[in-house]
């Protein structure tokens, strides 16, 4: 949630930057302004108000030492009335306060000064690309390697729940367990501290990520208990820090968490949904920073040096792209995609989303620490995947495969899984 005093400080430039994420401000902004006067007009109508009814106790215990009781009991009465018309105003400011928030939780982050607008992927930025994407002409997409070597089945999945939920068997789950360990043990020997954290949050954990009210349709929702699934780890890691004063020393945190992933793709149809491509329930690693506003970017320069290597160690070819205003999350001020090349399907597909919030969710839940002036300060937040499995294991599979019906196993990942090749 974009901060108040910084709006009331700076609206005509909350306007433009929030244009190069396509979202017109001009209204809300407004309509901010207007409460957020008000607002000060309440407050300090109740300032004067307590103030007074201070000044009139003072008196009042004065007249009564001087037994001047009749007087004392007409300012008594005064008080009365005050007290009547501050609770008036205490309910004004409480709706106003409400009306300001229900307003500002509907604008998204500020961008980076470094995004650019665009209007849809198309118009991400490649910023770098490495790896051998020359494909031949034996190589298959994963559906078909999966059917023929029984690794992963769609079909009894969407029997059992639905599209979207497939059933990994022998080497198939075997090699889900060896990239999970895989990506937390290189996770925890970067410096990352591993959590095991629930897969269904509150409403409130839910909010303060940002996932409500932006993501609200897409997510798997338990209506008589009002628990959410959760989209990534990200969301529970986070707001273990929900409503904590952080001290300057325990900066940066640093964490890793494994979880399922639950993601209702309303909306998703056609090439982009066959196989592994696009699912309802996915196994993921997901890292996570907290750190000093002025640190953040340095953080997110770290975060994407790391998910680079993993792609490095599994050996597929990647590349890494900026996302424009128009394809970049409601929350983030700047994401950096990860895609690797499938040379079965001849595509790219994304893999980690690398992101830097700033101090957008630090505001929703109120994490703080008090900064080398000794002022309370919110804290930035980011996080990664490192990295999701489905497309991974697509990756693996389909860039690996050789022409004698073998797929190769990443020497980095043969201690995982126990055997160099499928």
């Amino acid at each position: 949630m974009i901060a108040l005093q910084y709006l009331r400080e700076n609206p005509d430039n909350v306007i433009e930057r929030l244009k190069i994420k396509n979202f017109d401000a001009s209204e809300y902004v407004r309509d901010i302004l207007h409460f957020d006067k008000l607002k000060r007009s309440l407050q300090k109508q109740l300032d004067d108000n307590l103030a007074q009814q201070n000044k009139i106790a003072k008196k009042i215990g004065i007249l009564f030492k001087e037994k001047k009781t009749a007087e004392a009991e007409i300012l008594k009465e005064r008080t009365a009335q005050l007290k009547i018309e501050s609770k008036k105003i205490e309910e004004e400011l409480v709706k106003n306060e409400a009306a300001i928030n229900e307003i500002l939780i509907l604008l998204p982050n500020l961008p980076h000064h470094s995004v650019a607008k665009g209007k849809s992927a198309e118009d991400n930025e490649i910023v770098s690309s490495e790896g051998d994407t020359t494909t031949a002409p034996f190589m298959l997409p994963h559906w078909d390697l999966c059917e023929k070597m029984n690794l992963i089945n769609f079909e009894i999945g969407t029997k059992l729940t639905g599209a979207g939920f497939p059933i990994y068997i022998g080497k198939g789950a075997k090699l889900q367990r060896a990239l999970i360990n895989f990506f937390l043990d290189n996770a925890v020997s970067n410096g990352y501290i591993e959590l095991q954290t629930p897969y269904v949050v509150n409403e409130d954990s839910a909010f303060a990520t940002g996932q409500l009210p932006d993501k609200e349709g897409q997510m798997y929702h338990i209506t008589k208990d009002n628990l959410y699934l959760i989209p990534t780890a990200e969301v529970p890691v986070t707001n273990v820090y929900r409503n904590k004063i952080v001290k300057p020393e325990e900066l940066p945190i640093k964490h890793c968490a494994y979880s399922a992933c639950f993601r209702r793709e309303a909306g998703s149809y056609g090439q982009d949904v066959r196989g592994l491509n696009r699912l309802h329930q996915f196994d993921k690693v997901e890292i996570v920073q907290i750190t000093q506003p002025e640190k953040s970017y340095a953080a997110l320069d770290e975060m994407k040096s790391y998910v680079s290597s993993l792609l490095q160690k599994l050996e597929l070819p990647f590349r890494i792209l900026r996302l424009c205003g128009g394809d970049i999350s409601f929350t983030s001020a700047l994401t950096f995609d990860f895609e690797v090349y499938a040379k079965g399907q001849q595509k790219w597909l994304e893999v980690s989303s690398v992101s830097n919030f700033e101090n957008f969710q630090a505001n929703r839940m109120k994490l703080r620490y008090k900064n080398n002036e000794g002022k309370m300060q919110m804290l930035h937040t980011l996080n990664g995947s490192a990295l999701a499995l489905p497309r991974i294991v697509v990756a693996l599979l389909e860039n690996h495969q050789k022409e004698n019906n073998t797929i190769l196993i990443p020497k980095a990942l043969q201690p995982y899984t126990g055997f160099d090749c499928i």
